[in-house]
């Protein structure tokens, strides 16, 4: 007598909407999941961006472990779940690979925390630290994913002379950055910068992904702005190029255009592009809203916009977001605070690659100060604001028919 046997295919879903314990710790599950060569799909707009996989052991033992919430699902469930994005604004993008993660980061110690390394470290993400060295030696086409943060490539530190010239920390860092500088070949620091610059415009344009928050954002696009001119009134000795205003070529530049950089040293400002003075005179009862897009014609705003909720809590940074008429029109707005003139949140394509720009420090503390404690992510599991860099670190994983990738 011959017995029937029936295989039941099971699914494993991972809820991203208000059910979802630790929205931050299910990216790292999904990334480990990817790591060990198991495939996901991303379900753009279902559920808040949930996740999908066939059941395996992996998987499940991480969100066990993790606290992270997920569903056994039946093969049918799925096929109804997948007619619902077909009908829908939602769609399907399958990620495929664990991406190879770098950040750009000094070997020095610095007074203040990086909230993409906070992130990375929370969901257990791995990732490579890298500096100058290794992007003018041509690493950067090691990685398919870079993050820029709390980064000056001016070459004026931040511009902290005014308020930190005595403390050590600033003084570690000069004197690190002009040995940097002479090993590798230049005479000033922001001749070095903005070659790493460059470098990293090149990584972008032969099809690398770029994520910058903070003061990357800005210092990166006047340093490719001002390529070979001196914009350092006086912290290296010598003046700067008087015209080089008028000189500035916004074509280099990712996302921004008709800027004004600002060479007053004392001042702790680098150009007209941010709008921290304005966001600080609203206070921090300001959220900003996240764009709707077409999932299924527009997959990758959709997909670095999916979110629990449409609007996220304003904060602050040396660059807390960029003026709406000094925007690029091929860059997409991607969250903005409604009613004024600040977007927090952009991307761009920039030939074969692209780029993302998030303004601000620390999604979860307001007003992060030089030498405020770390935050405590675990605090903060269900942060909007953190899930945004997420979204970011994953999006290089994603394959569609849809997606230029």
């Amino acid at each position: 007598m011959n017995t029937l046997i029936l295989f039941v295919v099971s699914k494993l879903l991972i809820p991203m909407d208000l059910s979802q314990l630790d929205h931050l710790r299910a990216y790292g599950v999904v990334y480990k999941s990817l790591q060990s060569g198991i495939k996901a799909e991303w379900l753009l707009n279902y559920r808040g961006g949930s996740f999908l996989l066939d059941e395996n052991n992996l998987t499940e033992k991480l969100c066990k472990m993790k606290g992270v919430t997920f569903e056994t699902i039946s093969d049918g469930t799925a096929q109804s779940i997948y007619s619902t994005i077909e009908s829908e604004n939602m769609e399907r993008v399958e990620l495929t690979m664990a991406p190879r993660i770098a950040v750009y980061t000094p070997p020095y110690s610095s007074p203040w925390d990086d909230a993409v390394t906070l992130v990375l470290n929370y969901a257990d993400i791995p990732y490579t630290k890298i500096w100058d060295e290794q992007v003018i030696n041509g690493t950067l086409s090691d990685y398919d994913w870079l993050h820029l943060h709390h980064e000056d490539f001016t070459g004026q530190y931040g511009k902290f002379f005014g308020s930190f010239s005595v403390t050590l920390w600033f003084q570690e860092e000069v004197k690190l950055n002009e040995a940097m500088a002479r090993k590798l070949g230049f005479k000033k620091v922001w001749q070095l910068k903005q070659n790493v610059a460059r470098k990293i415009s090149e990584y972008v344009n032969n099809g690398g992904f770029l994520f910058a928050m903070c003061s990357a954002t800005e210092t990166i696009d006047i340093g490719l702005a001002a390529y070979g001119m001196d914009i350092v009134p006086l912290l290296d000795g010598d003046g700067y190029d008087p015209t080089c205003q008028q000189k500035l070529n916004f074509q280099s530049a990712f996302a921004f255009k008709d800027f004004e950089v600002d060479i007053d040293p004392m001042r702790y400002r680098h150009s007209n592009i941010d709008v921290s003075d304005e966001a600080r005179m609203r206070g921090e009862n300001v959220y900003f809203e996240l764009s709707e897009f077409s999932a299924k014609y527009d997959p990758i705003p959709t997909l670095l916009t999916q979110d629990h909720t449409n609007v996220v809590s304003e904060f602050m940074g040396q660059t807390t977001g960029f003026r709406k008429n000094l925007v690029k029109p091929n860059a997409t707005i991607l969250g903005q605070v409604k009613g004024t003139s600040e977007v927090k949140y952009l991307y761009g394509d920039y030939g074969k690659g692209f780029f993302a720009f998030y303004g601000g420090h620390d999604p979860e503390d307001y007003t992060h100060m030089v030498g405020d404690p770390t935050t405590k992510l675990e605090l903060y599991p269900n942060s909007p604001g953190y899930r945004l860099i997420l979204n970011n670190v994953l999006f290089p994983a994603a394959k569609s028919k849809r997606l230029k990738t």
